[in-house]
């Protein structure tokens, strides 16, 4: 009886098989690495009190004048720039209490510089996890203080900064690895490398534009290189700064680690100046305005601080006439439209000029004030309708910002709608401006210049591409800027190497999303990045090492200093003149044994060497 075999031949080739095999292998490493922990990097859980502001049915008592300073009083006054409702009053730091959180930071930074990147991983994948159970609790916090919407949250603060958490536990370790350098031939027996080691405290003076995402961006980052953060919120979002770096330093009591970690210094700007000149800070991160940042590296440089400076910027989105009228439509307008009016325009990366070529120009011109016009503004946190933008920070900008409108008209551009601030039929006392937009702008208004941080929309007509590319130029600042066009049109490689910016996005906006990429600007808008392997090793010491190769040592050769170059060795006693043309003659020729080009030449470097030693 012939038994048939249970097998099906299979006729492939070794090479495909071999290749099957090691996709599926492939596969398999990538579904580990992303769905299944380590176990000592397992998240674990815990608790943060949620401020009784943020549940539902809260409601504060409404400020006649809402302000952050109490006329007698030091007390940070904080309350909600939607509705005026009081959230509290926090008491400013001093500079004693900045001195003891210096030192209760360095000493817990001490024990923290030990720790294995396996343990910072697990810190931070607890963290990640306790934001993604308690994205609507954060993102109401954030609202409260700083009256954005909650959409406007979710995307702001809590996606950009779940993304640089896993951005950091995936990538963080190969950014901070010890990176080998070249040797030369002279030293080809070294081994080179650089290192980047904590710095120890460091600290972050933050602005309130993102109060959650830039509290917890340095935090991220500062605790995965082994250093300890002071951060300094600014006093307009004091309310919510409390709240968010206890998320941060619960997760480092999680995981049996210290919570000095992580210092929360609020403070006037009078007592931000000891700060920012302590001579216990090794680094400081500033997020602000221009004027501010002058003060704060003036006084850095008394203690000799390296500062990371982002300063906002004029962003430019260039739309070329490549642009189709229904991709202009129903791809570039509603980026546009999100890249403005994000948190009431009040966005360091936010688009404040549209640059057009002439049909872009006139066809995007009746979009925008369709769209503009239909605007909704209030409090997210309080109304029953949809609302699309919440109010700006404080009031102090209206009549800047009414000046510099008016200015503009008179020198030739047009107002389409807005342009004045807005008092809410339900929050009076709410900080409100209407959605504005101004065309006909060109260069030489003032508008043009400044940074708005406000909810006022610039078209400006190009003549060409590269007439557009000069006005992109224009500005003091040098942050973003954005590119629409058909993907194949050629223009579009000339704007991104043409554009003088720190970031750039084609067909899109916010290259800021992309966290591995640095973060950072240009001229006006700043220097220093953060973000990406750039900003890790910004804020780490960079150590450079040299030493003996390995296989050196096993064969004992290493660095031997010529007797005729020895420093009192009695062969160069009483040589005089006779005894330095020796030495000179030994390095002319080291010199062409070193870095001579071709054989021969080399070779005659050896015997100068040979003669003269």
């Amino acid at each position: 009886m012939e038994l048939s075999s249970p097998y099906i031949p299979i006729d492939l080739p070794w090479p495909v098989i071999c290749a099957t095999v090691l996709c599926i292998y492939i596969a398999y490493l990538v579904a580990r690495s992303a769905f299944f922990l380590p176990s000592d990097e397992a998240p674990v859980h815990y608790e943060v009190p949620l401020p009784e502001q943020a549940k539902p049915g809260w409601s504060g008592r409404v400020l006649e004048e809402p302000a952050i300073k109490i006329p007698g009083s030091s007390v940070i006054q904080c309350y909600d720039p939607a509705t005026g409702q009081l959230l509290g009053n926090v008491n400013p730091t001093t500079p004693d209490g900045i001195d003891r959180a210096v030192a209760r930071a360095a000493e817990a930074q001490q024990e923290w510089a030990k720790t294995t990147f396996t343990q910072r991983r697990k810190v931070l994948r607890t963290m990640l996890k306790f934001i993604l159970d308690n994205q609507e609790n954060i993102a109401t916090v954030a609202c409260l203080d700083s009256g954005k919407t909650k959409v406007d949250a979710m995307l702001g603060e809590i996606l950009v900064t779940v993304e640089k958490l896993q951005w950091t536990i995936k990538h963080g370790e190969k950014a901070l690895q010890p990176e080998r350098r070249p040797t030369n031939f002279l030293m080809m027996y070294k081994h080179n490398e650089v290192r980047w080691e904590p710095l120890g405290v460091l600290a972050a003076c933050v602005s309130w534009n993102y109060p959650f995402h830039n509290a917890l961006s340095p935090i991220i980052s500062t605790l995965f290189t082994g250093s300890a953060l002071l951060l300094k919120p600014s006093e307009s979002t004091a309310f919510s700064s409390t709240y968010f770096t206890s998320i941060a330093r619960s997760a480092l009591a999680a995981c049996s680690h210290s919570p000095h970690l992580i210092q929360s210094v609020p403070c006037w700007p009078s007592t931000a100046n000891h700060l920012t000149s302590h001579p216990g800070i090794s680094h400081i991160t500033f997020i602000g305005s221009r004027p501010i940042a002058h003060t704060v590296c003036a006084s850095a440089a008394r203690s000799l601080t390296p500062v990371c400076v982002e300063l906002g910027g004029k962003d430019p989105a260039v739309l070329l006439d490549s642009l189709s009228p229904a991709d202009l439509e129903n791809h570039v307008l509603p980026i546009l439209m999100k890249g403005i009016f994000t948190s009431a325009g009040q966005n360091c990366i936010g688009i404040e000029r549209i640059i057009a070529t002439p049909q872009t120009y006139s066809r995007i011109l009746p979009l925008l004030t369709s769209r503009i016009q239909n605007l909704r503004l209030g409090s997210s946190l309080s109304s029953s309708t949809e609302i699309d933008i919440g109010p700006l920070i404080s009031p102090s900008r209206f009549p800047t910002l009414t000046d510099l409108i008016s200015s503009a008209v008179a020198s030739g551009a047009t107002l389409h709608c807005g342009g004045t601030p807005y008092t809410h039929p339900s929050h009076p006392r709410g900080h409100y401006f209407t959605p504005t937009l101004l065309s006909s702008i060109t260069p030489r208004m003032p508008i043009a210049q400044t940074e708005l941080f406000a909810p006022i929309a610039l078209l400006m007509r190009a003549a060409s591409p590269t007439h557009a590319l000069a006005l992109a130029n224009s500005t003091p600042f040098a942050l973003g800027a954005s590119v629409f066009a058909h993907p194949a049109d050629p223009a579009i490689a000339a704007c991104v190497r043409g554009i003088t910016a720190g970031m750039v996005s084609v067909n899109d906006f916010g290259a800021y999303y992309a966290t591995g990429l640095p973060f950072g600007g240009a001229k006006g808008s700043g220097y220093g990045r953060f973000g990406g392997e750039e900003g890790l090793r910004g804020i780490c010491n960079v150590k450079a090492v040299c030493r003996d190769a390995g296989w050196a040592s096993w064969l004992g050769v290493r660095t031997s200093i010529p007797g005729v170059l020895r420093f009192g060795s009695e062969k160069a006693e009483g040589e005089g003149a006779v005894g330095q043309g020796r030495k000179v003659r030994f390095l002319k020729g080291m010199m062409r044994l070193g870095y001579a080009d071709g054989f021969w030449p080399r070779v005659r470097g050896l015997w100068e060497m040979w003669k003269s030693g």
